[in-house]
């Protein structure tokens, strides 16, 4: 500090004034660990400068304040017409650990985008958001860091990904996870579609020193089907015919989830056009949707002499030019 009272909040940090938020939160973070009375217990030293760190974060990871502070320096404070930061008075031993504090500090600090420790994703842990709770201030009118409002609950709740065959989403299934050193039987309901979400209550973070958990949110993914596709509640896939199938039509087999099936093909077929058969498809909670089959030609890879001969007979009866209204069409 100097002579006239200012604090060069960024060399307490350590950062360059160019430092942006995640750079602030770092330092301060680095800090804390070393000069936290805990880790050196009975330094009035140690104390004194993680107050310090601690008003400089509190000034730094406010974009207003920040704003402020670099405007008007020492002034800040009066400049903003408001209470700020005029020393932080801890109360240490409301805390159960070291790590209790710190999210509590990152949380009022930082609010929702306050993070923790181990490198978990946005939070403490893993967790997502600050962590609530309290610590006694002094020199804040106001009543405490952030004008005296308290920090939102921390979200313990956490996320993963299982990637599910289309027979498992089709007829369910379970699996099992390893959640927090803990293995939990997920049961997968019959139906689930691509990008749903199962919730497993009191399965994700724990938050440190109070026993609270969140709840863990399953995304569900589905692999590729060599056959099938899923639109909605419609199941889809091409149906394969011969050329005679598609001219004269007549009964099929075919294949559906349930197992094999004969449908009635109607003469004069056109490839494109689908056949559906209701309540064959996918599940849902009402029962079944609808199965869809996309007529396709399946060309041999050469035909049958007797074949070859049954085909020019027909291009030599034919009545009809295929193209005639095509041609006519496309004149420009």
């Amino acid at each position: 500090m100097s002579a006239n009272g200012y604090r060069d909040y960024f060399k307490v940090l350590g950062v360059d004034r160019s430092a942006d938020a995640d750079a602030v939160k770092k330092a301060f973070r680095k800090l804390a660990r070393q000069y936290h009375p805990d880790v050196n217990p009975g330094d009035k030293g140690a104390e004194a400068k993680f107050k310090e760190i601690s008003e400089a974060y509190e000034v730094l990871s406010d974009p207003d304040k920040r704003k402020r502070y670099e405007q008007f320096g020492q002034y800040w404070n009066q400049a903003g017409g408001a209470a700020g930061a005029g020393g932080v008075d801890v109360d240490f031993g409301r805390y159960g650990n070291f790590d209790d504090f710190i999210n509590d500090l990152l949380g009022r600090f930082g609010g929702p985008g306050g993070g923790g420790f181990a490198g978990g994703p946005g939070g403490f842990g893993g967790f997502s958001s600050g962590f609530p709770g309290g610590f006694g201030t002094s020199g804040f009118p106001g009543g405490g860091f952030a004008g005296g409002q308290r920090a939102q609950a921390p979200n313990l709740d956490a996320e993963a990904s299982i990637t599910l065959s289309f027979s498992e989403a089709f007829r369910g299934c379970e699996r099992t996870l390893a959640v927090n050193d803990e293995r939990v039987q997920v049961r997968i309901p019959a139906g689930v579609k691509p990008g749903s979400r199962l919730r497993l209550k009191g399965k994700g973070n724990l938050q440190p020193g109070t026993g609270r958990r969140g709840d863990l949110y399953l995304n569900l993914q589905l692999q590729d089907h060599p056959v099938w596709s899923l639109e909605g509640d419609q199941l889809k896939a091409d149906l394969p015919l011969s050329l005679d199938e598609l001219a004269l039509g007549g009964e099929v087999r075919v294949a559906t989830p349930d197992g094999e099936a004969t449908v009635t093909v109607p003469p004069c077929m056109t490839v494109g056009r689908s056949l559906r058969l209701k309540g064959k498809g996918w599940p849902t909670k009402g029962g079944r949707g609808d199965l869809l089959l996309s007529l396709s030609l399946k060309q041999p890879a050469s035909y049958s002499d007797q074949e070859r001969q049954l085909l020019e007979q027909l291009r030599a009866a034919r009545s009809v030019d295929p193209r005639a209204d095509w041609i006519s069409a496309a004149r420009l």
